[in-house]
């Protein structure tokens, strides 16, 4: 079984590679769910705090499921709540994706609720599963938490006012929220969508940061302007149920 730290280590040395991460959006409170992801090879999964009805204690399981299979889970949040962030890191979380990001001051509450003093505000305790219940000496689990944070990722979904390269600067991947981006700017032309997507393409590269972004499925990934992306969330676990129950169906009707 690979650590939390291990799998945050293996999904930023591919991040800085060649090639590009898949995952999906968990929505189920199935650890089924997490189970097929990575039989089925895809590199992580972003458990669903927003757009779901998961609970906290759902949550939880998915996480603490996925690091039992060896596959990352992030989660995505809607707002930072730092006890909340606490309680699912110490439970295995790789990590974070904060829902519009929209300041510069977002970005380092998130960064500050995911670190230990001295550069962060998060508190530590070591009765629990990310520290071994206590096996790991508290020297050592700073340590290892220092060399391998959590993973950040902010999804850009509205126009923002700052400098787009200072708010995701420090994070791990600037992600395109492309529904929400595309629903903000008044469902422009695909030209202006286009443009949309194409700076915060030119934003990550400045802040030294990886590109990635949401699809409906792999085939939208160039018309939806993520040819280089690295790190691509592929609709959700809801979204391909529904999908292969209509195939299902349309085939019988045929």
């Amino acid at each position: 079984m690979s650590t939390v730290h291990q799998l945050r280590r293996r999904v930023r040395e591919r991040l800085a590679g060649e090639g590009r991460l898949t995952g999906t959006f968990v929505k189920l409170a199935c650890p089924d769910v997490v189970e097929l992801a990575a039989g089925s090879g895809l590199d992580l999964v972003v458990v669903d705090l927003e757009h779901s009805t998961l609970t906290e204690q759902d949550a939880l399981g998915l996480v603490r499921h996925a690091a039992l299979c060896g596959i990352p889970a992030l989660v995505r949040l809607p707002v930072v709540d730092a006890p909340l962030v606490a309680r699912l890191l110490e439970n295995g979380a790789a990590g974070f994706q904060l829902s519009t990001l929209q300041s510069v001051a977002e970005r380092e509450h998130l960064q500050a609720a995911c670190r230990f003093a001295p550069v962060g505000t998060r508190s530590v305790s070591l009765a629990n599963r990310a520290a071994s219940f206590g096996a790991i000496p508290l020297a050592d689990f700073l340590r290892t938490e220092d060399a391998d944070p959590p993973l950040l990722v902010g999804q850009i979904e509205t126009p923002v006012a700052e400098p787009l390269a200072d708010v995701v600067r420090g994070l791990d991947v600037a992600f395109v929220g492309t529904t929400d981006l595309a629903v903000s700017l008044g469902l422009p032309a695909p030209d202006d969508l286009a443009a949309a997507v194409s700076s915060v393409r030119v934003a990550a590269e400045q802040a030294g940061v990886a590109f990635g972004g949401w699809v409906p499925g792999l085939a939208e990934v160039d018309r939806l302007g993520l040819g280089a992306a690295s790190y691509v969330v592929v609709g959700s676990d809801l979204q391909l149920l529904a999908h292969g129950l209509r195939a299902v169906i349309s085939k019988e009707d045929a």
